[in-house]
């Protein structure tokens, strides 16, 4: 199953895909303002950004195992699917520091030095952070291969990411727990992915 290139990135066709992946945090905002996001709104906001950001982390991430194991190629989606995880995350970041912490420099420092769990949250969104700066062609033709090198950052954001979002539930939870070995799995994937073409290359220079 090929998903042709051409069409994706039709203005009109990519303006409709990005409306409809910042539906979810138009639709909470507006909860928000009409007061239906329960006792807390502002951390079931904040929480239910960080949510979305993860999917779209995973859903980026499940192109390649996609068309490798099954032949379904949404490559075209891939870099859509990150900006808005990326989108989703700033967002997330951002209403921790504006509508939770008030602006509050000292009590961010204070918890990006001593809170785990937020410390794993800071890395995930910096390992993304100059990702979504290169996704666009210029960087691809001015880093070469080392855009494919940068862009493995992914990874270490995932891991990052998995650890923040376990991190999040003062208890197990069972979401939290399929989500994550979704995310392990993926890795999994790229980690076998990878060695196979290492094997190659090395009998390929070998011969």
């Amino acid at each position: 199953m090929v998903v042709s290139s051409r069409w994706a990135r039709k203005p009109v066709v990519s303006l409709f895909l990005y409306t409809l992946g910042f539906t979810p945090a138009l639709w909470f905002f507006l909860l928000g303002v009409r007061n239906e996001l329960g006792p807390d709104p502002v951390r079931s906001f904040e929480h239910t950004l960080g949510l979305w950001a993860f999917r779209f982390l995973l859903a980026s991430l499940a192109i390649t195992p996609l068309r490798v194991m099954f032949g379904v190629n949404l490559i075209s989606y891939r870099r859509m699917l990150g900006l808005l995880a990326f989108a989703y995350a700033f967002m997330h970041v951002t209403t921790y520091i504006v509508l939770d912490l008030r602006f509050d420099f000292a009590i961010l420092y204070r918890d990006l030095t001593r809170r785990p769990f937020l410390i794993f949250g800071m890395i995930a969104f910096i390992c993304l952070l100059p990702l979504a700066i290169t996704s666009n062609r210029m960087s691809i033709r001015k880093l070469g291969r080392n855009w494919r090198r940068l862009h493995r950052l992914v990874y270490p954001a995932l891991i990052a990411a998995s650890v923040h979002f376990l991190m999040a539930f003062k208890t197990w939870h069972t979401d939290a727990l399929l989500y994550v070995m979704c995310g392990s799995a993926l890795l999994a994937v790229w980690v076998v992915f990878y060695g196979m073409k290492l094997q190659k290359l090395r009998l390929g220079s070998s011969g």
